[in-house]
């Protein structure tokens, strides 16, 4: 998980007594140790360093420096003079980095190989991880079991198939969840691959005082246990829960016994409904203590006298119907055909013959208004070849052939008889 340093810009009056224990973080974060910085050099946070390992060297990412790295040794319980932590030995240099790059390599061939060796001895056991160190000469096998299981045999199949020394360590559930990594229901990376370490049992009670439904599917986490977010927000229920009354779960009045439902902490009210009725009654925490003490000397109220739950949240108000016929103007439908833009306009439609154009013609005009000639009326061939001369100096072309020919004269008048 990234961690920032809100700590580091912060002076110090000894510098000498600062923290010297640097946190390491090994394959991509899902294991962390603490090492001695002996030569007080500055690490920054994601550097690659160069420590001891088990007869060799091993290289990390530093993960934490400063004195955040005190408070979390202080919550894990680790002192910061033992002797076990060991030391970090130098930067990170590039026959290091290789060599670490090479190892890393060989831990998915190794993982399937080592899967395939415990199931020919039908060990029931499952290998969730291989890490092997920088140098290559170390290797711990994680595995999950329900059981104890003899893996003697195993450790020599191990060490004489990949030429290492070899540890078996075995994880929870919750710690393969981590390993493994993933996304939450809420939308968020796993608490158990990012920040948590400390795995505490979880049980169905813990839903039930924060009036959860008691679903597996929804109450599951990737690890097929309870979420350990159940357990969050418990002990803030745990004190609320102290002011309610503990004997309360049934009360006696006239139409019978009332069960109670669940317990409302934010609104101090208990909920209870009627064998006669699905109808669910909310009640003041002192109501009840009422209806207790009366239960106690033998009487029976008449109603159980629900309060009247009022929400704080806003309530929406519906918008009122109003009318705005011929106030909103909505243009792309009021787009008319052309046809009927035209006969606005006073024009005659295109498309019609020259009969219209005739019957506009021989329309007596008014008196005191000059009669406009027809726009659509075709002329004669003869007078349009009058009014369009044949134009002089232009070349002979295939297309200009026709104009350039000599304007016919008027044909002869026929005579009768003819």
């Amino acid at each position: 998980m990234n961690v920032h340093d809100w700590l580091a810009n912060l002076p110090f009056a000894d510098p000498n007594s600062s923290c010297k224990i640097v946190e390491v973080s090994f394959n991509q974060g899902s294991r962390k140790e603490y090492y001695r910085n002996p030569s007080l050099q500055y690490y920054s946070k994601g550097e690659l360093v160069t420590v001891e390992g088990v007869g060799g060297f091993d290289v990390g990412e530093v993960s934490l420096s400063g004195e955040l790295v005190r408070m979390q040794l202080k919550k894990r319980n680790i002192k910061e003079d033992s002797e076990d932590i060991k030391r970090i030995l130098r930067r990170a240099s590039a026959a290091d980095i290789a060599k670490w790059e090479e190892s890393k390599a060989r831990e998915k061939e190794a993982l399937v190989r080592s899967r395939a060796m415990a199931r020919q001895l039908g060990l029931q056991m499952k290998l969730a991880e291989v890490e092997i160190q920088a140098d290559g000469k170390k290797a711990t096998f994680f595995y999950t079991a329900d059981d104890r299981v003899d893996f003697r045999e195993l450790i020599k199949l191990y060490a004489g198939e990949f030429k290492v020394k070899v540890e078996m360590r075995q994880i929870g559930p919750r710690q393969e969840a981590g390993k493994v990594g993933g996304i939450g229901s809420c939308g968020r990376e796993l608490c158990c691959s990012t920040w948590l370490t400390d795995f505490k049992s979880v049980n169905t009670a813990a839903a039930r005082y924060q009036n959860l439904s008691i679903n597996q599917a929804k109450l599951s986490g990737q690890c097929g246990r309870l979420k350990c977010c159940l357990n969050y927000e418990l002990d803030t229920y745990l004190d609320a829960l102290q002011h309610f009354p503990n004997d309360a779960d049934t009360l006696e009045i006239a139409r019978g016994k009332a069960y109670l439902v669940k317990k409302d902490i934010f609104k101090n009210l208990m909920w209870y409904t009627l064998p006669d009725s699905t109808k669910q009654y909310p009640l003041t925490l002192k109501r009840v203590q009422e209806i207790k003490a009366m239960n106690r000397n033998g009487e029976r109220p008449d109603d159980l006298q629900a309060v009247e739950v009022v929400s704080s949240k806003p309530r929406e108000v519906e918008p009122e119907f109003v009318d705005v016929v011929g106030q909103i103007s909505l243009r792309s439908l009021e787009k008319t055909s052309r046809r009927q833009r035209e006969k606005e306009r006073g024009r005659q439609p295109q498309g019609r013959g020259q009969q219209g154009g005739q019957q506009q013609q021989q329309k007596p005009a008014q008196p005191g208004q000059q009669q406009r000639p027809p726009q659509n009326q075709q002329r004669p061939p003869q007078q349009q070849q009058q009014q369009r001369p044949p134009q002089q100096g232009q070349g002979g072309g295939g297309n200009n052939q026709r104009r350039n020919k000599p304007p016919r004269g008027p044909k002869p008048p026929k005579q009768e008889g003819s």
